[in-house]
């Protein structure tokens, strides 16, 4: 289908090829922050209480590059060049603050892929639909960690605010 050739996703919305395209650019700034958060935070954690989840972070940051080139690859296949821009990092020796600005970037990376897997689908790339629920399954991993870590629920990314 040609790029910006809208597509019926419902009564009153439509999604092209450009919309996916630029929500997986911005996902894969989303994945780049999660890259350098994780490496920096698994070092700069301290203290005997959070030895095991540093531990964890150093495999999130794994799997956060992971997903950064499967996007990237994806973003090429429909005809976009990847982009290499992070967005923010939050820089804090508060470990909480740490976790807890992990935990917000989950949440809204969580939302993002939710939407870009209603974005695929209503373009019938049934395949780039598939490959972001695996993501997503993993990001959803990694809101039970940090949530657990600080001693919380999982929040409902559909109540909290964008």
């Amino acid at each position: 289908m040609p790029s910006g050739v809208p597509v019926k996703e419902s009564a009153t919305t439509a999604v092209t090829r450009d919309d996916l395209i630029k929500g997986l650019q911005e996902d894969l700034s989303r994945e780049y922050q999660a890259i350098l958060a994780y490496v920096v935070y698994s070092q700069a954690l301290k203290g005997a209480e959070y030895q095991s989840i540093a531990k964890e972070l150093e495999v999130h940051a794994g799997e956060e590059l992971a997903h950064a080139i499967a996007i990237a690859k994806q973003i090429d296949y429909l005809g976009g060049m990847p982009n290499a821009t992070a967005m923010p990092v939050k820089l804090t020796k508060d470990a909480k603050e740490m976790l807890r600005a992990d935990l917000d970037n989950e949440n809204n990376t969580v939302r993002a892929y939710r939407e870009r897997v209603r974005q695929a689908d209503a373009l019938g790339e049934f395949a780039i639909s598939e490959e972001i629920r695996e993501i997503l399954r993993q990001e959803q991993e990694h809101q039970i960690d940090l949530a657990t870590a600080l001693g919380i629920d999982v929040p409902d990314v559909s109540k909290l605010k964008k």
